[in-house]
């Protein structure tokens, strides 16, 4: 069985959205060994200049570098990455998986992810081109990837 890692910097505060979380963890134990990973977001002033966000998200940089399993296939989320339909997310994902121990998908902050994060995944993704709230986005890669591993098994689950 695969592990499968989730970095994400910053925690939950609202309760609904980690009871989400928590149910679709459930539900993966069936595939995978899930995990999940918060990491300190960096502090920043009210209206932070660029180079105070940099600074910033490479100071997470070096939080999430240090959180990534050995031998992962990285999957940085980014609004730039590469966009798939459910069927072909899970086409990489168990590509994925035949040659890597873990999968490893990293949140960033609200600023996003330090440049030297993206530039190192082998694969850089995108779920939408919109903006969602970012705990909200959470919920949504576990509710994909646990979609991907049921399209991977044949379940009922993707209609």
């Amino acid at each position: 069985m695969i592990d499968l890692k989730i970095i994400a910097v910053g925690n939950m505060k609202e309760q609904y959205y980690r009871d989400a979380c928590t149910e679709y963890q459930k539900r993966l134990g069936a595939f995978c060994r899930p995990e999940l990973c918060e990491l300190k977001e960096a502090r920043l002033p009210e209206d932070p200049s660029e180079g105070q966000i940099a600074a910033a998200l490479a100071e997470e940089a070096a939080r999430i570098r240090a959180a990534i399993p050995p031998k992962s296939y990285v999957v940085a989320l980014c609004v730039e990455g590469k966009s798939f339909s459910s069927v072909g997310l899970a086409e990489k994902i168990e590509a994925a998986t035949a040659t890597h121990s873990s999968l490893c998908f990293i949140i960033g902050s609200s600023f996003g992810l330090d440049e030297s994060i993206k530039k190192n995944a082998d694969l850089r993704l995108s779920l939408s081109e919109m903006t969602f709230p970012h705990r909200l986005f959470r919920v949504m890669l576990y509710e994909t990837v646990y979609r991907s591993f049921g399209i991977i098994k044949g379940t009922r689950y993707h209609k």
